[in-house]
């Protein structure tokens, strides 16, 4: 997901480089948006996989 999300802000440089606003715009919220989404799986996953731990015996 964290390659889409870079791939959506590359569109989004090269758009605004080339002056495409909105599609740049549109890019660049999507990026975002993935960024985000990333972030707050990546998290839950950090507190799922350090409490799921059992100490072995």
């Amino acid at each position: 997901m964290l390659s889409w999300a870079i791939a959506f802000l590359v569109i989004a440089i090269i758009a605004g480089v080339l002056g495409f606003g909105g599609i740049a715009g549109t890019a660049a919220g999507i990026a975002k948006i993935l960024f985000f989404v990333f972030l707050v799986i990546f998290v839950i996953s950090l507190f799922f996989g350090w409490r799921g731990r059992t100490p072995p015996v």
